[in-house]
């Protein structure tokens, strides 16, 4: 219902106000396409001005921060979106605004969000695992290049590869790098390079490109096969913002095809200053030993003992003399006070000998047992004795045996 209003009858502003409130009220939700023409992101609240994509017209949006971070990729200025929105009329200043219930984004956006959306998909299945990287050869033998064409890519990873190390062995495969077919050329290419043994890394290359253009690089089956790949893989797609998935799985990702070839072969410039800087080093080195060496020689030859050998051995001989002499004397003493008991046992032994009653005149009368006679009852009439005197043995018959009387000398 218009508002009936004059010059002598007007409204009051607040009722203008409150009217305009209702009415966009009564508008409730809509979705809107825009482009963000700014953005600010503030503690909990985002504030957005979105435009329209033909005309020059333009309207103030706000969102808590949560519905911006709930979109599948990064929302920013310049994002062509479609947003859920109910229009808000704030009365006390006037103005217009959408408050925003949901952001999705739209043409390259949305592509993006299918690209993350399979990317966290094969990274919940481990396929970017740093542990199954498989590193590059210092010097390979030989490497595989996929690539377009007379390219661009091929041209640059080739030259710089060569002025590296004008040695190294290229064997090129070509393949669209554009394309519903190209990741089905590239899989092939991928196929013939690793089945040769002469490969030891596969370099896969192209310019850089639109998100459109550099999607069959992020292909799925393209991904799987360069994960099973057994030789490694350097991903060389586009220029330093430039992520296609395929710089995930790969064994090593370069940020443009020149820097391709820098991380596939070493350079020889470099490589023989390090060689050159290595010998001088292990030169000084040596040389440092030897001097060590040298000073240390020379300071156990001026050691007394080196210096004059014969000290030590003479300090040695002279002690072992003069245990030598101690231990004679020691020997002497010792022979000498023994050769004094021998004697002294001589003499009792020669004292207390039969021999030298024997001397005195006296004899031993044995029977043919050598029984000693003692008493005249052992010894029968006509029975052979043996006298034993000092210096031998004299044989004797009895005739008769007679006893002798108590006292009476025998020799008598």
């Amino acid at each position: 219902m218009a508002l009936d209003t004059s010059a002598d009858t007007p409204a009051p502003l607040r009722q203008i106000s409150q009217l305009l409130d209702g009415y966009i009220g009564r508008l409730g939700a809509v979705w809107v396409e825009a482009e963000i023409a700014q953005l600010t992101r503030r503690q909990g609240i985002c504030f957005l001005t979105l435009r329209d994509l033909q005309a020059k017209i333009s309207i103030d949006a706000k969102c808590h921060v949560s519905v911006l971070d709930a979109s599948p990729v990064p929302v920013t200025e310049g994002s062509r979106v479609v947003v859920h929105a109910k229009p808000a009329f704030y009365a006390p200043r006037g103005s217009l605004s959408l408050d925003l219930r949901e952001i999705r984004p739209q043409g390259e956006g949305e592509l993006l969000a299918q690209l993350e959306r399979r990317r966290q998909l094969l990274a919940a299945e481990g396929l970017f695992d740093p542990r199954l990287k498989k590193p590059l050869p210092l010097l390979p033998r030989g490497i595989g290049l996929i690539t377009g064409r007379a390219s661009a890519a091929e041209r640059d990873i080739l030259e710089n590869a060569r002025l590296r190390w004008p040695d190294v062995h290229f064997v090129v495969r070509h393949a669209l790098m554009q394309g519903n077919d190209s990741a089905r050329d590239v899989m092939a290419a991928l196929r013939q390079l690793s089945d040769d043994p002469s490969i030891d890394v596969i370099v896969i290359a192209r310019g850089g490109g639109s998100v459109e253009d550099l999607l069959p690089f992020s292909d799925e089956a393209l991904i799987r096969a360069v994960h099973a790949c057994p030789v490694p893989v350097v991903s060389a797609i586009g220029h330093e913002p430039d992520t296609p998935i395929l710089d995930l799985v790969a064994d090593l990702r370069a940020s443009t095809p020149t820097d391709a070839a820098k991380r596939i072969v070493p350079d020889v410039r470099e490589e023989l200053a390090g060689v050159a800087m290595m010998r001088e080093r292990a030169s000084v080195a040596i040389r440092s030993i030897l001097e060590r060496e040298v000073r240390g020689l020379a300071d156990i030859r001026s050691r007394p003992v080196l210096a004059q050998p014969s000290t030590l051995v003479d300090a040695e001989q002279s002690l072992v003399h003069d245990w030598r002499d101690r231990s004679r004397r020691s020997l002497g003493h010792r022979l000498d006070r023994a050769g004094d008991e021998v004697g002294h046992h001589l003499a009792r032994v020669r004292a207390l000998s039969p021999l030298a009653t024997l001397e005195r005149g006296y004899g031993v009368a044995q029977l043919p047992d050598g029984t000693v006679v003692t008493s005249i009852a052992q010894v029968s009439p006509d029975a052979e004795l043996t006298i034993r005197v000092v210096d031998g043995s004299i044989a004797v018959r009895t005739l008769t045996t007679h006893p002798t009387p108590t006292g009476e000398d025998p020799h008598g």
